[in-house]
This record gives structure tokens, sequence and C-alpha cells, in this order.
């Protein structure tokens, strides 16, 4: 049954991420391998002129139209599907802050207007936020300026986990490898399940993640500003397959649990336990990943003690199981043995920094 072709438009400003505009695309590509007809999506790019746009990584775009040419007279056609991508810059501290230019939001705002569905790619939830289309919403972004949005948006609720979350007619998503989900999820709504799983074997993707899947690694996002935190921190990396306590954090630091437990929660926002465990899950994820361990061993050098208690803290941080986790995101075969003491939160793919990448499965 022949469908009516979709526009979606994608939004072009100055230092944008070249992944955000690129990758959604590549899915919406791939639907018409797999449909009988020519019908699917029509994109295209908008800027405020059609001259080349310059993303973050160097690489020029050129817009097919102009933002008044959409919404003038001659761009009258309703659009169905308006997709904001976004931007961030980075201090000299390796902190990410999102940005939303005035002139780009008042932009996507008009826009909007006259759309379907609004949907944002990793930190272009912060321009849908800025655009008021967020309040009152819970939405999702980037974990890395998760807590910029809701500092920034208090009526936007604001939840870190998930790949990514639909509102109504507002969809946001996490990192770019999750927004190839969101986009599944767009295909799926608008041409069926079976559609969206044969486009998802295209590109070699992990079937239809849910949702609600964390975006994996978002407790080890905060950055400490003291060179106590970071001393504490290097401790917890370096003695991970022990049974440390909060009592043993305090005194290494030489101060008292009490005064710990406030330190960690003014520099990283969580207490120690919950610092110490996703420390441990950390571990764990990249043990999974590249190694063949058993979860007995995995669980014995991460300082879980037991595969139960490994299992739970899995359950609990990602909402998923160890074996499961394997299964989706195991990138090459490794050694037989787990991670050496000496590997920290950092040295996953979603430390400190990093986006909680994941490879195209996924996540």
């Amino acid at each position: 049954m022949s469908q009516v072709e979709r526009l979606i438009v994608i939004v072009l400003f100055e230092g944008v991420d070249l992944l955000d505009v690129t990758g959604p695309p590549e899915v919406f590509a791939l639907l018409r391998r797999e449909t009988d007809d020519a019908s699917g999506y029509r994109v295209v790019l908008a800027a405020e002129t059609t001259d080349p746009v310059t993303t973050s990584a160097g690489v020029r775009i050129v817009p097919d139209v102009t933002f008044d040419e959409l919404l003038g007279a001659a761009g009258a056609r309703s659009i169905d599907t308006l997709l904001v991508p976004g931007s961030v810059e980075v201090d000299d501290q390796r902190r990410v802050h999102a940005l939303a230019e005035p002139a780009v939001v008042d932009r996507v705002k008009a826009l909007a207007g006259r759309t379907r569905r609004v949907t944002s790619v990793c930190v272009g939830a912060h321009i849908l936020a800025a655009a008021g289309l967020l309040d009152g919403k819970r939405a999702t972004t980037h974990w890395s300026t998760a807590r910029q949005l809701a500092s920034d948006h208090p009526l936007v609720e604001v939840d870190a986990d998930p790949i990514f979350i639909r509102a109504g007619d507002v969809w946001t998503g996490a990192g770019i490898s999750a927004c190839l989900d969101l986009s599944l999820a767009l295909v799926a709504e608008d041409f069926g399940e079976t559609v969206a799983l044969r486009v998802a074997r295209q590109l070699v993707m992990y079937l239809k993640r849910p949702g609600g899947q964390s975006q994996f690694g978002v407790p080890l996002e905060p950055l400490s500003t003291t060179r106590r935190i970071e001393d504490l921190r290097h401790h917890i990396t370096r003695h991970l397959d022990q049974p440390l306590t909060v009592d043993d954090l305090a005194a290494f630091a030489h101060v008292s649990s009490r005064q710990l437990t406030r330190i960690f929660k003014e520099e990283l926002g969580v207490t120690p336990g919950v610092y110490l465990e996703s420390a441990r899950v950390e571990r764990a994820r990249a043990a999974l990943e590249t190694t063949d361990a058993t979860l007995e061993r995995i669980a014995s050098t991460c300082g879980f003690g037991t595969t139960d208690t490994l299992i739970r803290a899995f359950r609990r941080r990602l909402d998923t199981t160890p074996t499961e986790y394997r299964l989706r995101f195991r990138t090459a075969p490794g050694e037989r043995t787990a991670p050496t003491p000496g590997g920290g939160p950092g040295q996953g793919r979603s430390g400190p920094g990093k986006a909680a990448a994941r490879p195209v499965p996924a996540a």
C-alpha cells in the first residue's frame, strides 16, 4: 500500500554536531530499500541561509532551504518531523556545556508550530527546552548535560537514564547511537515494526532497543573540582577488588564518614556508596565487553563478592543483567581474565568527558 512521503526537516546552525545531523537520515534513507514503493521520507536541511554551515567536526554542510522559505507561503507544506540536533562547548576542565543560541531557538519554536512531531538529537533537547517545547514534559538528553538541562529549565522533568523518551508529539534522545534507536522508533510508528526491524538489520543494530533502556555509565559523569576527591577516586579505582566501605574511604581521606558523605554529595552529587557501586559496574561492563571471564570471576575482581550482588547492581544501574549486557555489547574476543585493578571508571566508553558510546548493536 502506498504511503504519503513525509517531510523531515533537520535544523542546521554553526557548530552543530556532525553526527547529530548525519546519523538519523541514514535510518530514514534505508527505509526505501525495505518498502515496495518509493514512498517514505524526504529529508531536507534547513538553516538561516543556504551558505555552507561548518559543523563541530569542521566538515561543511550545504543547507537545502532557509528557515524563511519553510515558514513563508512558498513553504506552506506542513512538516511531518522537525529534527533538532545540538552543539556543545567544552571548558578548560573538559566539562561539557550544551548551547542554545537564541536565534536558533526562535526558529525552532516557529517551525514547531507547523510540525506534526518534534524530535531532538542528543543535546538538541536544550534547544527544545529553551523554546518552551519541553515544559511539563519528561525528557532526556546526553548524560553529560542532563544536570544543566534540569538546572536551566526547572519545568522540564529530566530523566538522564533512558536512551530516548516520547512525550506526546515530542521525542528526545540521548547520544548519537541512541538516536538511531529513536529514528527506528519513528519508522516503526509510521511504517510498522516489521519494516523498522528490516532497517535495523541493514544497520547491523541490535533490533529495537526499548526507549527506557539505560544510557549506561550515567553515574560516573560528574567531574570533581578538588584534589581530595580526585585522590579518593583514584584510590577507589585501584582498590575496587577490595571490600571498600564508607569508613575505609573516610579513613583514607582523613575525615569522618559524615564529612565524607557531605563532600561527595557537594562535589559529585552522589553518596560514596552510590559512586562506589557505579565504579564497580563500570569495571564489570568493561570486563563483559572485552573478556571471556566468568560472572563469578568478574564479581570477585570488581568487588561485588557474589554473582547475585553483581546481577542486582546491573539491574539497579543499567536495567539489564550482566549476561544480557554481554550478549548485546561484546566488542571483540579478549583475554579470559577480568581487567586488572589498575583500570577504572574512566576506562569505560562512558567515563567522564566521553559520550556513552555503544557499538552500533548499542548503549
